[in-house]
C-alpha cells in the first residue's frame, strides 16, 4: 500500500468525520480489507484508526465551537459523540477544560475564535 493511499484514507476520515466514518467504510473506499488498512494505517500514522478518528472528531468540535454559536450538545452529536458529556470528557483529557470554558477563553482572548 502506498503512502498516497494511506494519506487518502486519512483525508477520507477527516472529510467524513460528521458522517460517523468506519474502518469498513474507509477500507471499502480505498479497496483494501479492513485488517490490511488498519495495519498499514497504524504503521504509517503512528496511531490506530480509532485514535485518529477520535483526534479528527475533537478537531471538528474545536472548529465548530470556535466558528459557530451552536449548542455544545448539537456540536457533540454532529461530531460523532454520543452525548455532550462524552465531548466534555474528550475535552478534559485533551485541554484540561470543558468545551464551554474552551469557547469562552478563546473568545475572550481573541475577541472571536478562528477555526
Amino acid at each position: 500500500m502506498s503512502v498516497q493511499t494511506i494519506e487518502t484514507m486519512a483525508k477520507w476520515v477527516e472529510n467524513n468525520v460528521t458522517a460517523n466514518p468506519t474502518l469498513k467504510g474507509m477500507s471499502s473506499y480505498v479497496g483494501y480489507s479492513p485488517f490490511y488498512c488498519s495495519a498499514k494505517f497504524r504503521e504509517h500514522m503512528g496511531m490506530t484508526y480509532k485514535q485518529f478518528l477520535a483526534q479528527c472528531r475533537l478537531k471538528a468540535a474545536v472548529r465548530d465551537l470556535c466558528g459557530t454559536d451552536d449548542s455544545i450538545t448539537d456540536i457533540a452529536y454532529r461530531c460523532g459523540y454520543s452525548s455532550s458529556e462524552s465531548l466534555a470528557r474528550a475535552f478534559a483529557a485533551a485541554f484540561q477544560c470543558s468545551p464551554r470554558q474552551y469557547r469562552r477563553t478563546l473568545r475572550a482572548s481573541l475577541g472571536q475564535c478562528s477555526p
